[in-house]
């Protein structure tokens, strides 16, 4: 759908954080007299007011009665389409659509493509892969432009600019499974989409596991790709039949694929990864899908890759603050699954470890990250957050046998002094969570921040996300 097409029609925007804003803002540049109705949260009222925007509603009250008055509602990434409220709305008629089905409307060419747009999807990495794509492609010369899931809504850039020479020859888009079935919505094709991997996660917003996998595939099952670039090694990846898509496959002999630390083509070895700013082995893994992106879009993907030394790492992905008083702080606050904290405990194998885990309880089963420590277990784990008690109660009973000291605590900053009293000044300070930060904390940037914080750290100068926008 275009922006345009919203002309005449009922339309409302349900939230108000930063999707919110840049859907508002898109329209209002392209319809500066279309009638809008915001529902926003109580606390949001006053800074929408500030508009100043006379032909601009503001309500508080998103029921079903209120929502289905209207033809279109344009609703931000976290509201979940499954709420009883928007499935009432929905079968009396009102549509729902994101930011990111507006923006893809807008772009699509005489053949339905949106040309040079790849978009990153994947339970765990898609945020630093997008990243490293957009990286390698600044390097070799190519205008890119970063954008999505990561940190800035697409609609934020939405406006062309004045000169066309300055305009992205490529777009680097991450989506989380929030956004997929928007493009899949838009009828617009990607020209390239990636799926990294795929296990439980958002189950609350998502409402099972199978709609969960299933909302994250519709970018390759229903927005249908001109190519599809898959993880090998993923068992549903390996599963799917695409007809209408070109798959190309990284993870595998035939292509971009790692070897121990030794990145390889084919039989071809290019370089050594070990020393690359990269967290984590899957990380580096990731960088063989950025590869096989950037072949798809026609370039050398083999001179481009030692570029990949040069990138900056993103912010509370696995990310090293610095040490203090013998301890190694860490922050991985993005980490909101069990697999993630695995993973993220797999970079620090050699160390002595105190991870802290927990969160908001999405109900995700924490059996795999239970069975893992009966033979890889840190030197002590710390819960915390609301899921705390239950993931203590599963560990508990394998305290003992499996080496690591077990605790409880009732915040993060009680995590991160019973950590420090575990490790007695030698080891790493790992938040991990496996597990969103709602509740205490608005987002897992400040749960992050708050880490750092308390690591006497100043979370300013570790929040910034590098190359966001056009450059």
């Amino acid at each position: 759908m275009l922006i345009a097409q919203l002309d005449g029609r009922k339309v409302a925007l349900w939230g108000w954080g930063r999707e919110g804003h840049a859907a508002y803002r898109a329209i209002r540049t392209s319809l500066p007299g279309l009638p809008l109705t915001l529902f926003c949260l109580a606390d949001e009222v006053a800074d929408a007011r500030a508009l100043g925007d006379p032909r601009l509603v503001i309500e508080v009250d998103a029921s079903a009665a209120h929502l289905s008055a209207f033809d279109i509602v344009v609703k931000s990434p976290g509201i979940s389409p499954y709420r009883a409220e928007a499935v009432s709305a929905a079968a009396q008629g009102t549509r729902f659509i994101g930011g990111t089905a507006l923006w893809f409307g807008g772009h699509a060419g005489q053949d339905g493509i949106a040309a040079r747009t790849v978009c990153v999807t994947g339970t765990k990495g898609k945020s630093t892969t997008t990243a490293l794509l957009a990286h390698l492609l600044r390097a070799g010369g190519h205008r890119t432009a970063l954008a999505g899931n990561i940190g800035l809504p697409l609609l934020e850039l939405d406006a062309p600019p004045a000169d066309q020479s300055v305009a992205p020859e490529v777009w680097a888009i991450e989506l989380s499974s929030y956004q997929t079935g928007d493009v899949a919505a838009s009828g617009v094709r990607p020209e390239v989409a990636v799926v990294l991997n795929v296990f439980p996660e958002h189950l609350d917003w998502h409402g099972s596991e199978a709609r969960y996998v299933e909302d994250k595939l519709r970018l390759i099952t229903e927005a249908r790709p001109v190519v599809a670039v898959l993880n090998a090694a993923d068992p549903r990846l390996a599963a799917l039949s695409l007809p209408d898509s070109q798959v190309r496959w990284f993870g595998n002999d035939a292509g971009w694929h790692l070897r121990g630390d030794v990145l390889y083509r084919g039989e071809t070895r290019v370089m050594d990864t070990a020393a690359l700013p990269l967290p984590g082995r899957h990380n580096r893994g990731n960088l063989c899908a950025v590869l096989t992106v950037i072949e798809a879009l026609g370039f050398d993907a083999a001179a481009l890759a030692p570029h990949a030394a040069t990138f900056r790492p993103l912010p509370h992905r696995l990310q090293t603050l610095g040490a203090r008083d013998g301890l190694t702080w860490v922050n991985d606050s993005i980490s909101t699954t069990p697999h993630a904290s695995l993973a993220a405990l797999d970079c620090f194998r050699d160390r002595r470890v105190a991870i802290l885990v927990g969160g908001h309880d999405r109900g995700i089963d924490w059996a795999d990250f239970a069975a893992a420590m009966q033979h890889r277990a840190p030197a002590a784990i710390v819960t915390m957050g609301a899921n705390g008690p239950r993931i203590h109660q599963l560990l508990e009973p394998l305290a003992g046998a499996g080496g690591f000291t077990l605790m409880a605590a009732a915040d993060l900053a009680d995590a991160v002094v019973q950590a420090r009293t575990a490790l007695g000044g030698d080891g790493v300070i790992l938040l991990s969570p496996g597990a969103p930060s709602f509740g205490p904390y608005r987002d897992y940037v400040a749960r992050g921040r708050h880490f750092a914080q308390l690591g006497g750290f100043d979370p300013d100068s570790i929040s910034a996300i590098p190359g966001l926008g056009v450059a």
